[in-house]
């Protein structure tokens, strides 16, 4: 492989938009908090990165995978497609999946180092996968799991890829699994066709940080694994901690990510000192990412001010030690008697705000759909059309129209479809937390 000078490491930002203001009495504070990386590797030294990068491929081989024979030959060439993605010099690995786990290649506990020549003998490995068995998908990441913690990569990640439901498994195996593999490596999660379960897949991405989608036709799935795998190769730095910090009295109500989609990191909080907390975000390449942090402060009088948070970025150091923050923002309160200023909302907070809802809505009325309850499901698909219209969440809006016959966008009127593809309403319920970017004015 060719030598190239040792990439620079990515720079981060972070600003807050807020409304500081409070009423007399006023206690919960909001604020967006905006964090961007910029400046690390670029596509010409993005190679010199490879050694810094392990990712196990799991491929679902359970006898669903063979009706229609489409999706296991799909798989195959998924797979074939990021091997092909991979930078020289990545550690990689490929599992098949079934009501256990098996080593594809390289084999006997290890991890291959990707060129021409494993590249090869991977691919045509691949040539033996056949369906045939069960799903228990907890077996698959803990392989995966035990095949990472032997690389010393700094980006760990697995792309895990389903057709059906985890049967032989007890759910809370694979809870306990997904604990256990928190912290430790990312993992995307695709789930093929429409039989899987869909809160089983975002489930197994929330958990590991990783993103989830639906492939209804396996002829698009080597176009997605291609880009996954760019993806996971363009990302420079691992295991970045939000650190959050509130003075006494303070506590912090929640924090979530809400763009590129909505996660809450709230019952994720590590202890990182006193008063302070550690949120994980993953890894991290080229991008912004936006989190909504909400603080109750103690009651203070008109005219009295408080640092009511500090937000800061910070990164691995030796042995996984955090570092100090690189980069910081302060989200503060001041209490008014000017009712303008005290009930005026932040553009950015609202637009978040409302796209949570979003989210929340559709998945409370496609919920009441599969239940009956076709009132229910009119009123919260509406609420989702008129949100999606509201914010400029075009994606969503086209989604949703599938699923519901919009007659008025604005007022969020709307009526179920008496016939929707399995397809679309599991693509909708899939990419519901996915959001819009608030626009900056």
């Amino acid at each position: 492989m060719a030598n190239f000078a040792k990439p620079r490491a990515p720079r981060f930002s972070v600003e807050v938009y807020q409304n500081e203001f409070l009423p007399e009495g006023g206690r919960d504070v909001h604020a967006i908090v905006t964090v961007t990386s910029t400046g690390g590797a670029t596509a010409t030294t993005a190679r010199a990165l490879g050694q810094d990068a392990a990712v196990v491929i799991m491929v679902d081989c359970s006898g669903s995978m063979e009706y229609p024979p489409e999706k296991m030959r799909g798989a195959r060439e998924a797979t074939a497609a990021a091997i092909d993605t991979l930078r020289d010099g990545t550690a990689f690995a490929v599992i098949a999946g079934t009501h256990e786990a098996r080593e594809v290649y390289p084999g006997q506990g290890l991890l291959a180092t990707a060129g021409p020549d494993t590249r090869a003998r991977a691919k045509e490995a691949l040539r033996g996968l056949s369906a045939g068995g069960g799903t228990a998908i907890g077996t698959w990441l803990r392989l995966a799991d035990g095949l990472l913690r032997r690389s010393p990569a700094a980006i760990r990640h697995g792309i895990l890829l389903t057709d059906g439901r985890n049967e032989h498994e007890d759910p809370a195996v694979l809870r306990a699994t997904l604990d256990a593999c928190a912290g430790r490596f990312t993992c995307d999660a695709r789930g093929v066709g429409t039989d899987w379960e869909v809160k089983e897949v975002t489930g197994i991405a929330n958990a590991l940080l990783g993103s989830a989608d639906i492939v209804a036709d396996p002829a698009h799935l080597a176009e997605d694994f291609t880009l996954m795998m760019e993806k996971v190769m363009g990302k420079e730095v691992a295991d970045v901690a939000l650190r959050v910090w509130t003075p006494v009295g303070a506590e912090i109500r929640y924090v979530k990510q809400v763009s590129p989609s909505v996660r809450d990191l709230t019952a994720r909080r590590t202890e990182a000192g006193p008063r302070a907390g550690d949120y994980p975000t993953g890894s991290w390449g080229d991008e912004s990412r936006d989190y909504h942090v909400c603080v109750r402060v103690p009651q203070a009088s008109v005219g009295q001010e408080m640092l009511a948070a500090r937000a800061s970025l910070v990164l691995p150091g030796p042995a996984g030690e955090p570092q100090a923050p690189i980069a910081q923002g302060l989200v503060r309160a001041v209490w008014t008697n000017d009712l303008a200023a005290s009930t005026a909302i932040s553009p950015q907070v609202a637009h978040y705000t409302g796209q949570a809802e979003l989210a929340q809505a559709i998945q409370q009325g496609l919920e009441a759909r599969k239940m009956g309850d076709v009132d229910g499901a009119t009123a919260k698909l509406g609420r989702a059309v008129q949100l999606a219209s509201a914010s400029g969440n075009a994606d969503t809006a086209r989604l949703l129209a599938k699923v519901v016959d919009v007659v008025d966008a604005a007022a969020g009127t709307v009526r179920l479809k008496a016939k929707v593809a399995d397809a679309d309403e599991m693509t909708l319920e899939t990419r519901s937390t996915q959001t819009v970017r608030v626009k900056k004015t």
